[in-house]
């Protein structure tokens, strides 16, 4: 290789690395969601009910409550108002088309009282999405349960978003912070979305803490 050419390759090389190191040292995470305290784990509203697994999001965002439980980072609370941080949670099956059933409440985050839930810190409750809201599309005349074909990601999805104050609007119509999708991404005993979370929370604060 010519020598001129061999420096023109050196000199970009240097360059994506110096790029590449002022990038890492961004915080991951901005400061807002890293002081969040409390958060709110609902099943996607659109996700419909699969016939041969029903409770499959129910479980998985129990999944994702008791890890975070056993984070002891937030306190989980029962309604989008209240919660610095609402995390949207889908189980997939492996298919990107598959036929389910819409307009039942399996999915709705059910009645909670003190002292019956794994998740200690979670207190109260009452039945349904409450300050999320749930998609029209999702509900069959009069909400009557109806099969329908939905699509989607064939993986395992957790999402988070940022919490509101307004009753008119739903945190999920709002961008996500991070998200994260893969296979068995919410089962437990592990729960990899939760602990990928983590180590993000984790770096992101140590990368904040190293800026001027």
């Amino acid at each position: 290789m010519p020598l001129r050419k061999l420096l023109a390759l050196t000199a970009i090389v240097l360059f994506c690395a110096s790029a590449s190191a002022k990038d890492k040292k961004k915080a991951l995470l901005p400061a807002d969601v890293l002081n969040a305290k409390t958060v709110l784990v609902v099943i996607d509203p659109t996700a419909g009910v699969d016939a041969a697994d029903p409770n499959a999001n129910r479980l998985a965002r129990v999944n994702v409550e008791q890890a975070l439980d056993k984070w002891g980072r937030y306190s989980l609370v029962e309604d989008g108002y209240t919660a610095d941080l609402v995390i949207m949670v889908r189980k997939g099956n492996g298919k990107v088309v598959q036929p389910t059933i819409g307009g039942t409440p399996i999915n709705e985050i059910p009645p909670v009282n003190v002292g019956s839930s794994p998740t200690s810190t979670r207190a109260g409750g009452r039945l349904g999405n409450p300050g999320i809201g749930n998609d029209p599309s999702s509900a069959g005349p009069q909400g009557s349960p109806h099969p329908r074909l939905e699509a989607g990601s064939p993986d395992d999805m957790f999402v988070v978003y940022r919490g509101t104050m307004d009753p008119h609007s739903s945190p999920l119509n709002t961008p996500p912070v991070w998200r994260y999708s893969a296979k068995d991404a919410l089962a437990s005993p592990s729960v990899p979305a939760v602990d990928a979370f983590r180590k993000l929370v984790v770096e992101s604060e140590k990368q904040l803490a190293t800026q001027p």
